[in-house]
Formats: structure tokens, C-alpha cells, sequence
């Protein structure tokens, strides 16, 4: 087979280069129609039950991530000075299209009794002109005798002033969200500038947006560290620009394909999909320097280019279509995960990778077919004496010492199987966020001064219409805010109980000690006030319908909860639960604790069972292809251990050093098993040639192959290593995460490739080299 396909691609050289000239241009162009993804993405499945309960609380309620939370530490917040100044930020703030409200202290309003009318009446605090300092101190005094804003808008034990601003979900869907942060932190950071104060910034539209940002700022720079460094390298080894030129041109190539496959497929870039266009430059050169190596290797035996780049098909085909294949299947394995975002990456970056095969195998051979042959110093490399000292070394240890060899494969496998015992499993809000970064010590600021900043809602569905307006309602909503008041990790909570406990302190005339629930006699008299004040639209209706829903059935308590980390999320999560069933016994109420915080950890759980999954069905489709090619489960059981190896001591690492078991780090199991594996095949398919040609001698057969073999996997391993390495300059540590150990893991994968796979076909010999195995050689092995 590999023979015919070998004349199809030289006989029409031309009309292939033509064919890939023509589908590039047009990839080309709907590549420049590939977008950032500007949603939140939700990992869980549509049938899962806190999707289902998250849906059902935006389709009643809205939205509610979509705050930015501003913050300072003012001392003097109360100077007159200082107070205009910070009223003038919210006016400005409010000029920027796309935001739709600011709440702060200096917008707190006041409710005030109208008994003409029998409302009430919503009254700034502040009035537009303040003319002295000591008319500003008798309405600071106004303003902290209302509790409704405490602990909401500033902290009375603290000089920390919190204004919320909200934003529109449409701005936030568009690109015009990036302006409209922009001129939010441009006229803060003016602010600061004036007033010599430090501002702070969270929220989850504010982090989503700096996030996104700094994803495009990094795609277009590891893709070109990836890109100088793989030239770097091959000209380090090759010596020829050719060598370096050509290679890189089918890996961008390849590039254009894959953002012309998500264009046409509908997907957008996001922090997964965002790193294909590096990781396919890593991950396609290695076809490159093996057929390149073996391109050299055989014109430099008989001098003939065609016959060479013939041969390069014949015999490395197969195999570098299987070592494709097998990466391309550790990606796959994301498809059964059910999340879209693993999806899109598995299903964009596998069929990538067998176009980036397809390229190399059809372009390689045909470009280099035009250019003249590989002079001396081209092949050169093929002696490089400090490369055949190391594959020498290499084969000595191999051949003589296997015994020492296990010795230090039983002992590394021992530390290693121990060290997973300590892998622990936890995911943040702002995992990917070093501490070190001004995102995440603002978020511990909020977190220090607000509790929080995460939104968390607890939902109560009374099962009756105009039931969540009831006196028994008011008294168990505010039973569960006293339960969850003992409980460090969350806020304090906002409800329609909040605005029924105003309206008191309003009826009896602003008395603050009167903020609290309606007494029996007192509350017709009340909440007539406010029914006739909602019909006059004078009490916020958008704050009551905020709260309840139309049919006045459905009321919620908004929380909001530090970024804990998805294992001590889950306890407090039972905690809650436990707590809200108490009050609303399960069998008269329908009680959903929900919100972003609830659907992000719980996404993390779902994503790390998942991943789990996809790794140990990439071990069994790879198996599974190992098998079809070697016939030989022995064969195929051999070559497992050098590369489940790496991945137990890659595991181990993770429990030594405390890094997590996280959605970014479990996906480097499946990639770095999908890779190291290559190696392998490529090894055995030499060994299984060589086996014919040395008459069955397995010891001169094993030695042949790792002096062949063993140059093209320095090579890629370097590759390899520094390609990946690159993601280690991140900012997201789940970017850096991904670098540092699929690197890792590839390293000690080849390490192993190049000492215990052969050290055990030595020692095994024919106790795993069976019939089946060389009887099942593929036309490879024949010269034309």
C-alpha cells in the first residue's frame, strides 16, 4: 500500500502542491472569521441538576454575574473634597455605554413616609450640591443609621467604600465589552491619580474580560516562541535552512487549517482552543525530523533523492501515520467528556494533527523532490559525535546493565506510586491566576472586607402563588439569614426581607432601631404603604421584582462567597443545604442553592471524573492501535510500561509539589500519553525491520534500531521539551501547568523509550518478540 501511495505523491507532486495552495487559501480566509468567545463558558451537561437549577434561576430572575465591584481604603471618605470626588466617579462611570447602574454610598437613597398619600417616597441621602463640610457630617450621620447598606456598600469597622457597578449582558456577549472595561478602569485609574488612593477591581465580568485579554496577547506570543525556538532547534540539527524553512512552513500551514476547521465548525477561540496554533508547531515537527532523518539516513547510502524521498514513505509511512493517529486519539478522548469547551478542543486539535500528518507525508517528500539533493554538510548531522557518544552510552547501558536498570525503574515506580497518594483535588474561581497577580490580590481584598465577591443564590419556590409575600415567609427567610450569619465564607445576604425591614424603618420615620420584620399588627399597615408605593413605581419595582417573581411564588436570598476551592465549596454547599431544609422543611418547599460559584465548582468535579475517563479510554484506543499494528499483546503490554511510567511520575510530582488535580492539569495525562507514545511505535517499527534483516537476532536488532531510532527522538524530545516549555511564561497557571508537565512527563517518557523499552527486549527476547509479531510486517520493509 505504502508503495502506491508513495509513487501517487511524487508522480503528482505538482497537482498536490496545487490542491494545498488552493485549500490554504481558502482556510486562509475563514480563518480571519474565527472570534474570541466573549460567554462564560458552563462545563457541566444540560441535564445535570445544577445546570438545570442555574438556568432556571437566570430565566426568573436574570442575570447575576454581571456586577464589577470598585473598592478603596479611605480614611477620609467623608471629607467633603474626598466625597465629591468620588460621587464624580460614579456620574462618569455612568456616561459609559453599556453600564447601566452604580450603587455606592454617595448614590444611597432614603425611604420617607408619605401619609397623604399612604407611600413612600425614595429620597437621595445626598443632595446634588453638599455647600459644607458640616452638612456633609449630618448626612454621613443619616447614612449609617441606615443598616440596609452595611456590609453592602462599606464596612462600619473599616474605611473600605465599595461601589457596585452593573452592566449590561448584551455588552458583555460583544466586543464592545473590552472598551467598556477599558474606559471603567481609565476613569478609576484617573481617580486614583487624583486622589492618591489605590483602587481595586473584581467581579466576574471584570476578570472574564482581563482574562480574554491576556489569552490573545498570548496566543500570537507562544505561537511565535514556538516558531523561533522549533528553528532554533532544527537548525541546530539539520544545519540547512531548508531543514528549518520547509518544516515550519507545513506546521503553519497546518495552523491556517486548523482555525479554517473552528471557523467552519462555528466554534470561537477560547483559554483551550487558544493554545492549538502552539501546541500544533510543537506537535507537528516531529514529523518533520523523522522523515528529514530518514531522508538523510537513505541518500546518504545510495545518493539518490527520488529513491530517498520514496523510501521515506515506504518505510517511516506507516509509522508516523500510527504515531499521529495515537495523539490525535489522546485529544480525541476529550470528545466524551460533555463539555463544549474540551469538546471543541479535542475535536479541533485531533483532526488537526492527522491534516498536520497528512501535509508532512504529502509535502515533504514533494517540496524537497524540486530542491536540490542534501549536500555533506546537510547529512552531517547524522555523525554528529557527541549525538552517536550519547546513543552509544545508550546502547551499552542497554545491552549490559539491564538488571540495574529495573533496580532504578523499581525504586523511581515505588516513589512515585507514593507520591500519588498525595495528589489532592481542588479548583478556584481564579485558578489559573498566580497569587502574585493584581486580579487575584484584589479578589482577597474584596474577600477580607465584603466576604466575597462570587455570586451564591439560594432560590425558594413556595409552591403557592403570592406565598413568598407572606408573613411565614418573611420570618423562615430571615430563620435561615440568622443560620448562615455564623458562617465566615459567605456575605451577608440581600432579599425582598432587606427591603420589607426598610420600609419599617421608614414607617416609623427613620428610627433605626425600627429596621426589622413587621409585627403582626403593624404589617397590614406596612406593606399597604409599599403596595401602594409599587403602584407608583416610588420604591424600586426593578429591586422587588429582582427578589420575587411575578406570580410573587418565588423569592431568593443573594449570597455572595469567597473563592474557596471546589473541596471546601462542597462542604459548605451540605452545610447550606442542610441549614435551608431545616428552615424550608423539603416537603412544603422547593429550596435550589445556585449561582456561579455553585456551577463552577461543581463544573470542576464533573470535568476531573471526566478526564479521568478520557485518559483511560486514550490507554485503551492507543492500546487498541498498538495491537493492530503488532499483532502482538505482549508486544503491546511492553510498550505500555515506558510510557505509563512517565505518567505516574509526572502524578507523583503533582503530589510532592501540592499542584492539584484540576481541569488544566488532568488534560496533561491524555496529551502526554497521545505523544510519548510515538516514540514507541516508531521504535518497534525499526526493531520489527530489523528483526528481517539481521536473520532474527534480537540483540543486534534492538541495538540497530536505538542507533537509528534514538537520533530522531533526541531530536524531537528537545523539540518537544522546549516547545512545551514556552507555556511555562503564562500567566494563567493552568497555561503553565500544561508546560511544565507535559514537558516533565515527555522527558522522563523518552528517557524511558530510550533505556527500558530496549533494556526489556533485551532481557525478554523472545518471550515478547513472537511469530505474530515479525511475521506481521507491512510492505515497509520492501524496496521498490
Amino acid at each position: 500500500m505504502w508503495i502506491r501511495i508513495s509513487g501517487l505523491i511524487l508522480r503528482y507532486r505538482v497537482f498536490w502542491l496545487t490542491v494545498c495552495g488552493l485549500i490554504t487559501a481558502f482556510m486562509g480566509y475563514k480563518a480571519a472569521h474565527v472570534y474570541m468567545s466573549y460567554e462564560y463558558t458552563i462545563v457541566l451537561p444540560q441535564k445535570d441538576g445544577a445546570f438545570q437549577d442555574f438556568q432556571r434561576f437566570r430565566s426568573t430572575f436574570g442575570e447575576e454575574g454581571n456586577l464589577i465591584a470598585i473598592g478603596i481604603d479611605d480614611p477620609a471618605f467623608f471629607d467633603l473634597s474626598h466625597f465629591e470626588r468620588w460621587r464624580q466617579l460614579s456620574v462618569r462611570l455612568r456616561t459609559i455605554e453599556g453600564v447601566e447602574t452604580t450603587l455606592s454610598v454617595s448614590e444611597a437613597y432614603n425611604l420617607k413616609k408619605d401619609t397623604a398619600t399612604r407611600t413612600f417616597t425614595v429620597q437621595p441621602v445626598f443632595p446634588i450640591t453638599i455647600s459644607s463640610q458640616t452638612e456633609l457630617d449630618s448626612l454621613k450621620e443619616v447614612m449609617e443609621s441606615l443598616p440596609f447598606y452595611r456590609g453592602l456598600l462599606y464596612k462600619p469597622d473599616s474605611d473600605v467604600y465599595i461601589m457596585a457597578v452593573t452592566v449590561s449582558r448584551e455588552s458583555m456577549l460583544s466586543n464592545a465589552r473590552d472598551e467598556m472595561v477599558k474606559a471603567i478602569y481609565d476613569y478609576c485609574e484617573q481617580f486614583a491619580a487624583d486622589s492618591g488612593l489605590t483602587v481595586h477591581y473584581s467581579g466576574l465580568p471584570y476578570i472574564r474580560v482581563v482574562t480574554a485579554t491576556r489569552i490573545r496577547s498570548e496566543i500570537f506570543m507562544f505561537s511565535a516562541l514556538a516558531v523561533l525556538l522549533c528553528a532554533i532547534t532544527l537548525f541546530l540539527f539539520f544545519r540547512s535552512w531548508k531543514a528549518v524553512f520547509i518544516p515550519l512552513l507545513i506546521v503553519l500551514v497546518g495552523v491556517v487549517w486548523a482555525l479554517g476547521y473552528m471557523a467552519l465548525l462555528g466554534y470561537k477561540i477560547t483559554l483551550l482552543t487558544g493554545v492549538i496554533p502552539s501546541l500544533l508547531i510543537v506537535i507537528g515537527i516531529p514529523n518533520s525530523i523523522y522523515m528529514l532523518n530518514k531522508y538523510h539516513y537513505e541518500f546518504r547510502q545510495h545518493q539518490n533523492k527520488i529513491k530517498a524521498l520514496q523510501r521515506v514513505i515506504i518505510k517511516i509511512g506507516n509509522a508516523t501515520l500510527l504515531t499521529n493517529l495515537t495523539t490525535a486519539c489522546g485529544f480525541a478522548t476529550f470528545l466524551i467528556t460533555n463539555s463544549d469547551a474540551l469538546r471543541q478542543f479535542g475535536l479541533t486539535a485531533s483532526i488537526s494533527i492527522m491534516t498536520l500528518f497528512l501535509l508532512s507525508l504529502v509535502l515533504v517528500p514533494a517540496i524537497f523532490s524540486f530542491i536540490a539533493p542534501p549536500q555533506q554538510r546537510h547529512i552531517h548531522h547524522l555523525e554528529n559525535k557527541h549525538v552517536n557518544r550519547i546513543i552509544e552510552h545508550l546502547v551499552n547501558i542497554t545491552s549490559k546493565y539491564g538488571k540495574f536498570v529495573y533496580l532504578i525503574t523499581a525504586i523511581v515506580l515505588a516513589v512515585a506510586i507514593y507520591g500519588t497518594t498525595l495528589i489532592k483535588s481542588s479548583g478556584y474561581m481564579v485558578d489559573d491566576i498566580p497569587e502574585s497577580d493584581v486580579i487575584f490580590k484584589d479578589l482577597k481584598f474584596f474577600e477580607q472586607h465584603v466576604d466575597g465577591i462570587l455570586p451564591l443564590e439560594i432560590t425558594v419556590d413556595t409552591r403557592k402563588d403570592n406565598e413568598a409575600l407572606s408573613a411565614t415567609t418573611f420570618r423562615k427567610m430571615e430563620q435561615l439569614e440568622t443560620a448562615l450569619s455564623d458562617m465566615p465564607e459567605i456575605s451577608q445576604g440581600v432579599s425582598l426581607l432587606n427591603l420589607v425591614k426598610f420600609a419599617r424603618q421608614a414607617f416609623y420615620n427613620g428610627k433605626e432601631h425600627y429596621y426589622g420584620l413587621p409585627g403582626t399588627q403593624e404589617r397590614n399597615f406596612i406593606m399597604a404603604y409599599a403596595n401602594n408605593s409599587l403602584q407608583h413605581a416610588e420604591i424600586g419595582g426593578n429591586q422587588f421584582r429582582a427578589f420575587v417573581d411575578s406570580a410573587r411564588r418565588t423569592t431568593r436570598l443573594s449570597l455572595r462567597v469567597k473563592d474557596i476551592g471546589t473541596a471546601k465549596m462542597d462542604t459548605l454547599y451540605n452545610i447550606i443545604k442542610v441549614k435551608a431544609d431545616t428552615v424550608f422543611p423539603p416537603d412544603k418547599y422547593d429550596v435550589a442553592i445556585t449561582g456561579t460559584s455553585v456551577v463552577s465548582f461543581r463544573g470542576t468535579e464533573y470535568l476531573v471524573k471526566n478526564l479521568i475517563s478520557s485518559l483511560a479510554l486514550a490507554i485503551l484506543l492507543i492500546s487498541a492501535i498498538m495491537a493492530s499494528m503488532f499483532r502482538s499483546w505482549r508486544m503491546v503490554t511492553l510498550s505500555l510500561l515506558p510510557n505509563i511510567l512517565p505518567l505516574i511520575f509526572t502524578a507523583a510530582i503533582m503530589g510532592y509539589t501540592g499542584i492539584p488535580i484540576k481541569a488544566s492539569t488532568i488534560i496533561v495525562f491524555s496529551i502526554a500519553f497521545g505523544i510519548s507514545v510515538d516514540n514507541t511505535i516508531h521504535f518497534l517499527t525499526k526493531y520489527r525491520q530489523e528483526l528481517k534483516a539481521t536473520n532474527m537476532n534480537i540483540h543486534l536488532s534492538v541495538q540497530q534500531s536505538l542507533r537509528e531510532t534514538g537520533v530522531s527522538m533526541l531530536y524531537t524530545v528537545v523539540v518537544l521539551f522546549f516547545g512545551f516549555g514556552v507555556y511555562s511564561i503564562s500567566r494563567f497557571g493552568g497555561t503553565v501547568a500544561l508546560g511544565v508537565l507535559v514537558s516533565l512527563t515527555l522527558l522522563v517518557a523518552v528517557t524511558a523509550n530510550l533505556i527500558l523499552l530496549p533494556s526489556l527486549l533485551h532481557s525478554l527476547e523472545k518471550m515478547t518478540t513472537t511469530k505474530a509479531f515479525t511475521e506481521s510486517l507491512p510492505e515497509e520493509s520492501e524496496d521498490e
